[in-house]
């Protein structure tokens, strides 16, 4: 039999619809006939995110998006025309009482997600939220439980261990390629997002935005942070905005988190709202490293951000040149998640991503402020499963 690439398998099995790549655990998956089990999905939250999540989430073979809903109804009305989604909402509560579905997505405003999501655990939905789940790690924990309560899943974004360059670091690490591992930094900034204030008001800022992606990644490779030190603040105290006009920023913009993940192992991520960067939120074109670990024998780094991965450069001991590695993304997105998730509940694979390590990240969050206000050492005291692969 001749082989072909994965590309190439994808161009003939069809996994590439209307455009949108599927998730390799999407693809390596098979597809389902036409009366299998499909996960419905209600969302919620019609704004800029769901221009992304929409067409995947349309393009899964496993989920069937039922309903659409906005405080602004115009913007679910525009989005369920695009994506012949039969029913609409103006609130969550004539959602949950109309068409019956399985999944809520919560791609609201980030000072919402924990209230939202609260509301559809109760009323027994399973639960995707773009990131963070909660606004505190109190009513975080609280989500957790109220799941378990009402025996459904819960799970956050980000997705990146999802990536196929996540899988390679970690096997790197884990086959001992970089020796003893010592330190990693991570970084992720930009300029600032101008389509809504709630980035700058309070419970927004850089670190759940950006610098979120980068401490999954390092927790991720690393393992859970022991401890926190950090310094936030302000550097560009008013924001013109497309929404609100002119705001005073409440939240920081400008962040540096040192995390102590134990076995004598530091790490460093940094992110913020004022780097000039020209290769914009997503990083296309972007070809250096952003994330960067080294070790006794080895160091290597994620080529691009992790949010957009597309190649691994690792240089050890037996070849001092950096090699680059895992340059396909073979289909990874940062807004897979919802997909991802639609299949486990359709099929019951699981995946990698889980509400402990995002709960986990939101902790990192919370102590990264309060070291940045009091100067301390705040220990970290939730766990998620490590290694994640």
């Amino acid at each position: 039999m001749k082989k072909i690439s994965r590309k190439e398998f994808f161009k003939k099995t069809g996994v590439i619809t209307a455009g949108v790549m599927i998730s390799p655990a999407l693809a390596g998956s098979p597809m389902p006939a036409g009366n299998a089990k499909k996960t419905r999905v209600g969302l919620i939250g019609c704004g800029s995110v769901s221009h992304s999540y929409l067409p995947h989430l349309s393009a899964c073979p496993y989920a069937e998006i039922v309903s659409a809903c906005d405080i602004r109804y115009e913007r679910a009305v525009a989005q369920a025309g695009r994506f012949n989604i039969p029913h609409t909402y103006p609130h969550i509560d004539q959602m949950l009482a109309g068409a019956p579905f399985d999944l809520l997505v919560n791609l609201t405003d980030m000072q919402e997600h924990g209230r939202l999501n609260k509301i559809a655990l109760t009323a027994g939905k399973n639960v995707w939220s773009e990131k963070p789940l909660a606004s505190t790690v109190e009513e975080g924990k609280e989500l957790l439980e109220l799941a378990k309560e009402m025996n459904v899943r819960l799970w956050g974004a980000p997705v990146v261990v999802n990536s196929p360059q996540f899988a390679f670091m970690a096997e790197a690490i884990r086959t001992g390629k970089l020796g003893k591992i010592s330190s990693a930094h991570a970084h992720y900034g930009h300029l600032g997002p101008t389509w809504s204030a709630f980035f700058y008001e309070k419970g927004g800022g850089s670190l759940p935005d950006l610098g979120v992606y980068n401490l999954a990644t390092l927790t991720g490779l690393l393992g859970p942070a022991k401890y926190v030190t950090a310094m936030t603040s302000i550097v560009t105290p008013v924001r013109n905005t497309d929404n609100k006009g002119e705001v005073k920023v409440e939240a920081e913009d400008n962040a540096m988190v040192l995390m102590d993940h134990g076995n004598g192992i530091l790490s460093h991520v940094q992110s913020g709202f004022n780097y000039f960067d020209p290769y914009g939120h997503t990083g296309t074109g972007q070809d250096r490293p952003t994330v960067l670990i080294w070790g006794t024998r080895g160091n290597m780094g994620l080529v691009g951000y992790d949010c957009a991965p597309f190649g691994v450069a690792l240089a050890t001991t037996d070849h001092e040149e950096p090699v680059r590695h895992a340059n396909d993304a073979l289909g990874y997105v940062w807004q897979e998640g919802a997909s991802v998730v639609a299949e486990t509940l359709a099929t019951g694979k699981e995946t990698l991503v889980s509400a402990e390590h995002s709960l986990h990240v939101l902790e990192i969050i919370e102590a990264a402020r309060k070291s940045g206000q009091t100067g301390e050492r705040i220990r970290i005291t939730t766990k998620f499963k490590y290694p994640v692969i």
